[in-house]
């Protein structure tokens, strides 16, 4: 059975404002953090709001660039399509361009997924960068303190397509995904590693994402077809942030600010 969580359902009146609440929980996770622990361990991932978030971020006229301290932040990615930095569809290229060239993160806190090498040895080799980053031993899986997904028109997250071997595996810290749907290899947090995350937030804008949305978080349990479904994190709180357009498909949420839902 799906483990019962609650979902902290923020909602904002415009696509815009999703991404400026992203980058307040983004500058607010890696200060308080960085300042209990010392570093902040973040993984992103790519898509429209996440760009906008980016921007924001490294923005001089907001409050967001000076008030992080990047030197303690280690920035990872969710997921990547297998394709060179400097193409077009790169999580990597898209978020160099719109923050890291911006802002002073130590290149060496950047660790990226590497997309131009073969999808397993590509998949193997950011396994190992993550498991010296965190120093891990033996079979110890990560713990982010912020991971933020967004949420495909199919019900994917990550790199994570429906009915693909992705959703399978339980032991890899990242693996190599084909999807056939795609025609591409993508690699990939694997599901596990993403649950054990501190914060766990969904960005999700739009009236076309609404159907879903209700399918996800309020319809029966089928992850194979909605492998988003399979995002309950550990502690129990899942976060998703919102407009108003993407929250008309679940039940109970607001249509301006913040609830709490249970996800049975």
């Amino acid at each position: 059975m799906p483990r019962r969580i609650l979902l902290d359902v923020k909602v904002s009146p415009a696509a815009a404002y999703v991404a400026l609440a992203a980058a307040r929980l983004f500058a607010e996770t890696v200060s308080t953090v960085a300042a209990s622990r010392g570093v902040a361990r973040v993984a992103i991932s790519g898509g429209s709001t996440p760009k906008d978030m980016f921007g924001l971020l490294a923005d001089p006229s907001q409050p967001f660039a000076s008030s992080i301290p990047w030197s303690q932040l280690q920035l990872f990615w969710v997921d990547e399509r297998c394709v060179p930095p400097t193409h077009p569809e790169s999580n990597y290229g898209m978020t160099l361009a719109a923050m890291l060239s911006k802002v002073p993160l130590p290149a060496e806190n950047v660790h990226r997924m590497e997309g131009e090498l073969d999808p397993e040895e590509a998949s193997w080799r950011y396994e190992a960068e993550i498991r010296n980053t965190f120093r891990l031993e033996g079979a110890q899986t990560p713990t982010f303190d912020l991971i933020l997904l967004g949420l495909g028109p199919d019900g994917h997250t990550a790199s994570l397509f429906p009915h693909t071997e992705g959703l399978n595996e339980m032991s890899r810290i990242c693996m190599a995904n084909h999807v056939p749907q795609k025609d591409a290899w993508r690699l990939t947090l694997t599901w596990p590693v993403i649950t054990q995350g501190r914060t766990v937030a969904f960005l999700i804008e739009g009236a076309e994402k609404a159907e879903m949305v209700g399918t996800v978080f309020a319809g029966a349990y089928d992850p194979e077809t909605y492998p988003a479904q399979l995002i309950r994190p550990a502690n129990g709180k899942l976060t998703l942030l919102l407009d108003t357009a993407a929250a008309a498909g679940l039940p109970g949420a607001p249509q301006d600010g913040e609830s709490t839902l249970e996800l049975a």
